[in-house]
């Protein structure tokens, strides 16, 4: 991430952003929608191994009942399916819920389903067929992009972010500020409050310093 000059304004806002995204770790739950049954096992297995909860449908006319009666953070679409589109699937979706994440799958890209993918606000679109470590990573980034995670190291990271901003604020401090009071770089403390990069001890008694507090109130004990 490259080093900017930190007037307060960008990283208040970029700040606010984050906070607004900050959840609890939870138990992820993905929605599949395939007209092929055993891509629907397949898929099942995979992410179920991964810690999160998953449901198939292989009817994507019951989709908006199904994400009526259940509260999902991910559907992964097929974009050729026999009794509807993923594209009419996806608008529908989009009408009802304009938040969760989605990704697009298909064996046959074209143009023109990409670009209605992105016209419906996909997180993302992958082709099949899958590669199982590519498509985790697919997952995973588009559940980040909600702030969400199954990983509790990540919350971690998240909540100590969270913290160091928090009191920087309240010290009514830029980035560009706290870097030159802790000598670590603006681009690595943005990282660290954004949860993008871990901070080692020596890092958090720096930050903890300059704020002029101890590094347990970094993690929650006061």
């Amino acid at each position: 991430m490259a080093e900017s000059d930190d007037t307060g304004s960008g990283d208040e806002a970029e700040g606010q952003k984050e906070d607004e995204k900050q959840r609890p770790w939870t138990r992820v739950r993905v929605l599949v929608v395939d007209d092929e049954q055993d891509l629907i096992d397949y898929l099942t297995l995979l992410l179920s191994r991964e810690g999160y909860e998953v449901r198939g449908l292989n009817d994507p006319t019951k989709v908006l009942e199904e994400l009526r009666s259940r509260d999902y953070h991910l559907v992964i679409l097929d974009m050729m399916m026999p009794q509807m589109s993923g594209t009419e699937v996806l608008e529908q979706i989009r009408k009802i819920d304009t938040d969760i994440a989605v990704i697009v799958s298909t064996g046959h890209p074209n143009v023109d389903t990409a670009i209605a993918s992105l016209k419906h606000q996909a997180s993302d679109y992958v082709r099949k067929p899958f590669e199982p470590e590519s498509f985790l990573a697919t997952v995973r980034s588009a559940l980040a992009r909600k702030g969400l995670t199954t990983d509790p190291e990540a919350v971690l990271h998240q909540a100590l972010g969270h913290a160091i901003r928090d009191a920087r604020k309240g010290k009514d401090l830029t980035l560009k500020q706290l870097a030159r009071r802790t000598g670590l770089s603006v681009s690595l403390l943005s990282q660290i409050e954004r949860a993008e990069s871990s901070a080692s001890i020596s890092s958090l008694f720096k930050i903890a310093t300059a704020l002029g507090l101890k590094m347990s109130h970094l993690f929650g004990e006061h």
